[in-house]
């Protein structure tokens, strides 16, 4: 029996773990995102209801839907659930994120770094509401891109706040 946390298929994905990201969806929200390994991933928010947020060690399910084309969905302790599909050819994104209604209600509550205050995220996730969802649909365009080793724990390291001035920023 496989752990519900493993990828479906890691061999599959192999060209994909390491890689990082930074894109702009269509509603101007800026995300960095990178692929840590098979089933983790790390991010961090730049701009957006939820910007300043970022996240280390997120568990992900991380599948391939054909060459190029990659999809990564994860539910954070937030009761946050996100599925983002990247086509690495066409350096396009689509994503869905599923806001629980305290999120949408409240979202500076969930901009710190997650990983020191999970216990609180899951008292406001257990407090709700959760419902009606906000469910935030876009089309995002990567603007960023590299390929890093694997389980590289420099890539994302640190709040949006404290990157040189400029990083989000860069294209390539």
């Amino acid at each position: 029996m496989t752990n519900a946390f493993d990828s479906t298929k890691p061999d599959e994905i192999s060209s994909f773990v390491g890689k990082h990201f930074i894109y702009t969806y269509d509603n101007g929200w800026q995300y960095e995102l990178y692929v840590k390994n098979d089933r983790t991933i790390d991010y961090r928010i730049h701009s957006g209801m939820v910007g300043g947020r970022w996240v280390r060690d997120q568990i992900a399910h991380i599948v391939r839907l054909s060459d190029e084309v990659y999809k990564i969905s994860w539910d954070e302790p937030t009761g946050t659930c996100v599925s983002v599909a990247f086509n690495l050819s066409e350096r396009s994104i689509h994503g869905v994120i599923f806001f629980p209604r305290w999120v949408a209600n409240d979202p500076k509550r969930t901009v710190c770094f997650q990983n020191d205050h999970l216990d609180k995220m899951r008292t406001f996730r257990d407090a709700g509401p959760t419902y009606p969802k906000l469910v935030i649909d876009e089309f995002a365009s990567v603007t960023f891109m590299e390929t890093c080793e694997p389980n590289d724990e420099t890539v994302i390291n640190c709040p949006p706040e404290d990157l040189p001035d400029g990083f989000a920023a860069r294209t390539n």
